[in-house]
């Protein structure tokens, strides 16, 4: 091997390696080595069915399967000459019951905001595409017409060959050994045959992606669990056909699929009950082309409903059974991006469906690299969604979770509850005594909702209003009339300290650095390209001291955004707080009252204005009070040590339980800040910038510098080619939409929603959605599709609830002059 530098070094030649390196190539980095132990294929790839479907509800990896589909079917052969066989056979995925129907409408409202040809079809219609399938208790499919199947190998060679067309090297038969850090920030990556310094090196190792990620101490989350697809004999009625018959997606009673292969049959399970995890400390390097022998005892339930809904199939044998290893992240999504605390070393691994998602997602990746930023939202599949707290316990334990839950319908919200509570906050007991229903942030156990009212404390799941949605609207209507506390000790916390934390931050961030202690500022941290990192809340705690908080899912990208934009002569210290603090909120119109008896602080207006910060003492603890509110009313946030904060709960509850005080949880939070049209997570995301987000009021452009301000500015002059708009929807009283529904203008789509809930407070469904400029400008009438169905909406320019934001800055006075008003009614 003469190669001794690359700007990028791949370890891995499965569909993923080879995908990075064919979209590198594409997007101007040719200096690319992919490094491949044995020969391309040889770990998981080879024995991949091949399949891939327009059929998602997620809107991300939607965009990548509709990229993928194109490019097997269009481009990839004619680009390359190499063949990928591509059989365009489409597919149906059956519902049997009603949940499975919505399923359905929602992927079609998806699918809608895609663009993609899919239809909604009834037994009839299902036997004239598929005469052999047996439809007892089927209600309807969705049939995906330009769905199909590729040769899994021939499609990893042609993006190999269009790789080396560009300039990549790929090498084979050279097992990566080891990775080093060098002084100057380079990779030195040891081989068999040699050593190459590089810039990027990327962990693309598919089984073996543990193993590569210890050598820089980085355990990667993944766990190889194992997956059966069987073969027949050939099938008689299948000789005169004259087409492929579309792939059938059976998730009730087959939980996999049954398609053509050939003139044979092919049946794949994921079995719901013993699911097999292999290797789980490390895959041997010498396996290659390697399978397991069948566990025919574990499939056989599904294997004999499969020979039931195919009747053709059931008196043949079997001629080849397939059972290989995949790689399973805890949570089911594919580990893509920048690995946790390591500076150009990224994770292309853990892809568990990687010919029918991996195309798409390497080139995002691709362009991550290349330009700072993908184009679209990759926040389910950034490997830094993961911390230590993802043990390879937890490791083992959810990926066997996620394998059974492979062809379970996909709920909205879907909880996983395997292995947890991993990091219960210091309230989580007393939270669960008074109902909480717990959803996992970051390892964190953070309450939904609470159970009240004889509904029973556990997950209730529909596409529709389930049994929640009262207890939801409960605690919204409690906290906009009296108060309520929530939880929030997911929130990342992170403190920056130091003589030249001051500057250090302010040479980051658009908005104006709070200009003295106790003042509190909203910001968005962005890349060079003007993009949004995260949004975070900065509270000035002294001159030198600095703290931010923000989402829990962006502690780690929040820690290296800070520490990689940290130079030798920033004289600034970085704590995480996360885990050694907790933190409370309180909100609502008297909110002032229940504080008021647990702390000598003055809680007016002049002793403690909106959007500053003060050191208090409640119930005997001291914690760091902010007086700001997602929910838009009267209240605080509560900062301080964990073991501070069950004291203060205890102790607003004392005062406040008479008043109606109520415990909620973000179900309730996620309406509030919808009615008060504040922005989320989904609003705020690497594919846009500023301008597009509609947050340009918090951002200083007379600011000497700030990281991404040029871009910003180039972004506000050009004008934004999409842009985030707040929607107002008719509601019809059973379901209110989940996100990535389509809005339409007519027959035109225009956007997709990214939020969306019902308002108590306003009587309608209330959204935030993506659109064109064109339909962005308030009062302008469009459709959403919900369900599949239309609904009428109109973009709003301001909040629907309390549009004047007087709530939240009401004086105590207003406290007084209420209760008058309460008196006398």
């Amino acid at each position: 091997m003469s190669v001794s530098h690359a700007r990028v070094v791949i370890i891995g030649g499965g569909v993923m390696g080879c995908g990075l390196a064919y979209h590198l190539a594409h997007e101007g980095w040719t200096d690319v080595v992919l490094l491949e132990k044995a020969e391309l294929t040889s770990g998981s790839t080879w024995h991949a069915a091949g399949q891939i479907t327009h059929s998602t509800s997620s809107f991300s990896l939607g965009k990548c399967v509709g990229y993928n589909i194109d490019l097997y079917s269009k481009v990839l052969e004619q680009e390359t000459g190499q063949s990928v066989t591509w059989h365009g056979c489409g597919s149906l995925r059956l519902a049997y019951t009603d949940d499975e129907l919505d399923w359905l409408r929602q992927t079609l409202s998806v699918g809608k905001a895609l663009g993609f040809t899919m239809e909604l079809v009834g037994p009839q219609r299902i036997r004239e595409l598929h005469p052999f399938y047996n439809l007892e208790g089927v209600q309807a499919a969705l049939y995906t017409p330009d769905d199909g199947h590729v040769d899994p190998s021939g499609a990893t060679f042609a993006l190999a060959q269009g790789a080396r067309q560009f300039g990549a090297k790929i090498i084979r038969q050279c097992r990566a050994t080891d990775i080093k850090r060098e002084p100057n920030g380079e990779w030195r990556v040891f081989t068999e045959q040699g050593e190459i310094v590089c810039e990027h090196v990327v962990n693309a190792g598919g089984t073996y992606a543990r193993q590569v990620g210890k050598w820089v101490g980085l355990d990667v989350p993944i766990t190889s669990m194992t997956h059966h697809y069987l073969i027949t004999d050939t099938v008689p009625e299948f000789m005169s056909l004259e087409r492929e018959l579309p792939v059938i997606r059976d998730d009730q009673l087959v939980s996999g699929y049954i398609r053509m292969e050939q003139k044979s049959g092919l049946i794949g399970i994921y079995e719901k009950a013993n699911p097999n995890a292999v290797w789980i400390d490390e895959c041997p390097w010498e396996a290659e082309h390697e399978l397991f022998e069948p566990h025919y005892d574990r499939i056989m339930p599904w294997l004999e409903n499969a020979m039931g809904r195919m009747p053709v199939l059931s008196q043949l044998g079997i001629k080849r059974a397939v059972h290989g290893a995949i790689s399973h992240p805890p949570d089911g999504n594919p580990l893509i991006g920048p690995a946790p605390g390591l500076r150009n070393f990224w994770l292309n691994c853990g892809c568990q469906i990687g010919i029918g998602w991996g195309p798409g997602l390497t080139r995002e990746l691709a362009r991550w690299m290349v330009h700072g930023a993908s184009d679209i939202n990759m926040r389910d599949y950034d490997p830094r969604r993961f911390g230590r707290f993802a043990d390879q316990g937890y490791q083992v334990t959810k990926a066997k979770e996620d394998y059974l839950l492979r062809h379970e319908v996909p709920f909205p919200h879907l909880n996983r509850h395997a292995g947890r509570p991993v990091k219960p906050s210091a309230l989580y007991e007393r939270l669960k005594s008074r109902g909480a229903v717990f959803e996992e942030v970051y390892g964190w156990e953070r309450p939904r909702w609470f159970a009240r009212d004889g509904v029973e404390q556990r997950d209730y799941y529909s596409f529709r209003r389930p049994a929640w949605f009262p207890l939801v609207q409960q605690e919204v209507n409690s906290v906009r009339e009296c108060a309520g506390v929530i939880d929030i000790s997911a929130f990342t916390k992170v403190q920056v300290s130091g003589p030249g934390a001051a500057k250090f931050i302010d040479r980051l961030i658009p908005n104006r650095l709070p200009s003295k202690p106790g003042r509190i500022a909203l910001t968005h941290l962005l890349n060079e390209n003007g993009r949004i990192e995260l949004e975070t809340t900065i509270v000035r705690l002294a001159d030198d001291r600095f703290y931010f908080t923000c989402a829990a899912f962006f502690e780690q990208r929040l820690l290296d955004y800070l520490r990689f934009a940290r130079t030798d002569h920033d004289d600034v210290t970085i704590t995480n707080l996360s885990d050694a603090w907790g933190a409370l909120a309180l909100n609502g119109p008297r909110s002032r009252e229940i504080l008021a008896p647990n702390t000598s602080a003055a809680l007016t207006n002049e002793a403690f204005p909106w959007l500053t910060a003060q050191e208090i003492e409640i119930a005997g603890e001291k914690v760091w009070a902010f007086r700001m509110s997602y929910a838009g009313e009267v209240g605080w946030e509560f900062h301080g040590p964990k073991e501070s904060i069950p004291a203060v709960y205890d102790a607003l509850h004392e005062i406040g339980d008479a008043m109606g005080l109520i415990d909620y949880g973000s179900f309730a939070m996620n309406v509030m800040r919808l009615e008060k049209m504040f922005k989320g997570a989904g609003e705020l995301t690497n594919e846009v910038t500023l301008p597009e987000a509609d947050v340009m009021r918090f951002v200083k452009t007379d600011k000497a510098e700030f990281r991404g301000k040029q871009a910003t500015l180039a972004a506000l002059e050009k004008g934004p080619s999409w842009i985030c708009a707040y929607l107002q929807i008719e509601s019809d009283g059973v379901s209110d939409g989940n996100g990535g529904e389509a809005v339409l203008m007519g027959d035109r789509q225009v956007g997709s929603v990214t939020s969306i809930a019902y308002s108590p407070s306003v009587g309608k469904i209330l959204a935030f959605a993506y659109v064109s400029p064109d339909v962005a400008s308030p009062g302008t009438k469009v459709d959403v599709t919900i369900m599949g169905e239309i609904r009428k909406a109109e973009v709003l320019g301001e909040p629907a609830f309390d549009p004047d934001n007087v709530r939240p800055r009401a004086d105590a006075g207003a406290d007084s002059q209420r209760k008058r008003v309460a008196a006398n009614a």
